[in-house]
């Protein structure tokens, strides 16, 4: 009896597995073929237009960054191949730093998701879809990556470069006379020629119409390897005719290969632009060039209707910096070595931006903060480095740190023939100099930008930009 109803119960266990598979199998089936008509149906219109439009036009439209334009089904037909080369490998969109590590405001990159879909799209024949379903093209600025500008002021004239491989330095004036004195927000450089264009540092020099008549006298640009500051401010005529100094207001704009300028909540950030001012280009570091080629850059002023009620600092870890470089940066040919510096704060800031810089031998860096208590916060991990590509990373929220929390950075360099960038060939020592800015020298920078400290700054978004007049 009992050998029986085992029987049964064995029965009925096989039949509901033989019933489960039979409803499993053609569901299987049913999930297959709607997974291949889904592949089959990613279109330009519904889904990689919006991928397009988000990450890559931006930069690849007239007169911006790109080599050309990705607007039009067309433009992402004709460089389909390369565009599944460069996403695949996230050449493109170009965003150095490891998203695994922290998140910036406006960061730019494609999901392993998202890079799938556009490789699907690839190889089914790039279809357009229904046009109908496309949407519109986002609106953006000729010659800028912000926004219509105020004010745009141009160099007088292309300044040429020769074909000699040597880094040029180089200091400029560009006089602003407007009809009345005026609040700006920030100032965006916009290259002429990115191949060249090493750096950019910028100063704005504010007159008193009564001390300085005429403000467009003396030399407009003038070679600061030939000559010491004091004479180049001589030169350009920057004194007021009296032979005193008027105010000057550092470090306004600055320029790396890739920047885009930092726009942050209203009130916070922007300077004071008198009616005659001069816009003070303190060092332009045009880099080797083999062959004669020119720049002939661009400034954009962005304007607000009030004086900023919370001004941004700034100071920099390492090389020319605030804190050293341990050991010191001379880097010996053939080896790979890792550098750190770190510094301990002496008052409550509120981190706004940092700016990671290296030349051509960097291969990663990595930044963090330890609060007194011994909480680490993730600043930044850039785990290939690439010259091309030094933004400045403007955090989603503004960073609190307290107090005696201490900022720690690492730079690890590659001095090897294996190194596609290196200078020299062979590997020769290279090392830090006196702050030397050329190419084929090394610097190594944690550049932060800051606010003091105010009770709820954590809680304030940095992701909604603001040029509101």
């Amino acid at each position: 009896m009992k050998l029986r109803i085992k029987n049964v119960e064995l029965r009925m266990k096989m039949s509901a597995i033989l019933l489960t598979c039979l409803f499993l199998i053609p569901y299987s089936l049913f999930l297959i073929t709607c997974s291949s008509d889904r592949s089959s149906q990613v279109t330009y219109s519904e889904d990689i237009a919006p991928l397009i439009y988000q990450h890559c036009t931006t930069c690849h439209r007239p007169e911006s960054a790109g080599t050309f334009n990705l607007i039009t089904c067309e433009d992402v037909r004709k460089h389909a191949k390369q565009i599944e080369l460069v996403t695949r490998s996230r050449v493109m969109p170009p965003w150095p730093a490891d998203f695994n590590y922290a998140h910036y405001a406006g960061e730019n990159y494609l999901s392993d998701e998202e890079i799938k879909l556009l490789k699907t799209w690839i190889d089914n024949g790039a279809p357009e879809g229904d046009e109908k379903k496309i949407p519109l093209p986002p609106l953006f600025t000729a010659g800028s990556m912000i926004g219509k500008p105020d004010l745009v002021v141009k160099m007088n004239e292309p300044f040429p470069i020769k074909s000699n491989n040597k880094d040029r330095f180089m200091m400029m004036k560009l006089p602003v006379e407007l009809d009345q004195d005026t609040f700006v927000k920030v100032i965006e450089i916009v290259p002429g020629n990115k191949k060249v264009v090493h750096h950019i540092n910028a100063h704005l020099v504010q007159y008193n119409p009564d001390q300085k008549k005429d403000i467009t006298k003396g030399n407009k640009l003038v070679d600061t390897e030939i000559m010491d500051k004091q004479e180049a401010f001589a030169r350009l005529d920057l004194p007021n005719d009296d032979g005193s100094y008027p105010l000057l207001t550092p470090s306004v704009t600055n320029y790396l290969p890739g920047v885009v300028a930092s726009i942050y909540p209203q009130g916070i950030g922007g300077y004071k632009l008198s009616r005659k001012s001069v816009l003070l280009l303190d060092n332009i570091h045009y880099g080797p060039s083999p062959i004669d080629t020119s720049d002939q850059s661009t400034f954009n002023f962005f304007f607000m209707p009030s004086p900023p009620t919370r001004p941004t600092f700034e100071f920099i870890l390492g090389t020319s910096g605030i804190a050293p470089v341990v050991p010191p940066l001379v880097i010996q040919p053939n080896t790979v070595r890792t550098f750190k510096t770190q510094y301990t704060l002496h008052q409550d800031m509120s981190l706004l931006t940092i700016n990671p810089h290296m030349h051509l031998l960097g291969k990663s860096f990595l930044a963090y903060a330890i609060k007194p208590g011994g909480d680490t916060v993730r600043l930044i991990r850039i785990n290939s480095w690439d010259f091309r590509w030094q933004y400045f990373y403007n955090f989603k929220k503004m960073i609190y740190l307290p107090e005696g929390s201490t900022i720690y950075a690492e730079g690890t360099y590659d001095n090897t023939a294996s190194n596609p960038n290196n200078p020299f060939d062979p590997p020769r020592v290279v090392a830090e100099r006196n702050g030397s800015m050329r190419t084929t020298d090394e610097m190594f920078q944690l550049i932060v930008t800051y606010v003091p400290y105010k009770e709820g700054d954590e809680n304030i978004s940095l992701e909604t930009s603001d040029k509101s007049k």
